[in-house]
């Protein structure tokens, strides 16, 4: 259990690094890439939890995770194209798409016990530092007033997630 720990300690590290190294204040184009496009990884993990998992908990926790961050996508994407804004790629979406990838090379590597205990760790440190981010550089860089109140509506239901993965990662004990 300790070696998943780490596995999703290091996740969260690199994820956090990814962000902390991102420009000062990001600005609101390249802000709206960096919460879509970790939504959009999550989605993509989930849809691999639901690809190898049997367990019937974490296949529920992976269709909340597709239902939600769908959700926050979609709300995004329509908010940007009424605001006439175009995402903007930038050094912490490009990592986070990079520690994804990695990510899922190893998930796939994975099976049974194995994969869903690797996957809710990744779960946990994923959601909190996605969390922390919004907190701290995403929601109070945000200029706009709209993104702002998605990025705040996104947080209350991604705290909700990161207490439904600790909750399944206890109970993997």
């Amino acid at each position: 259990m300790l070696r998943f720990q780490m596995v999703g300690l290091a996740a969260g590290l690199v994820l956090s690094t990814a962000i902390a190294t991102a420009a000062d204040k990001p600005s609101d184009p390249q802000i709206a890439h960096i919460a879509y496009t970790a939504g959009d990884l999550d989605i993509k993990a989930a849809k691999l939890a639901l690809e190898k998992s049997k367990s019937e908990t974490v296949r529920a926790f992976a269709s909340d995770m597709v239902r939600d961050h769908q959700a926050v996508n979609d709300k995004a994407l329509a908010l940007v194209k009424k605001l006439g804004v175009t995402p903007e790629d930038n050094d912490t979406s490009k990592a986070l798409v990079t520690q994804a990838e990695t990510k899922h090379g190893e998930l796939v590597k994975l099976s049974g016990a194995a994969f869903d205990k690797a996957y809710v760790a990744n779960e946990v440190a994923y959601h909190k530092t996605v969390n922390e981010a919004l907190k701290t550089t995403l929601i109070p860089s945000s200029g706009n007033a709209e993104l702002k109140s998605l990025l705040e509506t996104g947080l209350k239901i991604f705290e909700g997630h990161l207490q439904h993965a600790e909750m399944l990662a206890r109970a993997s004990h």
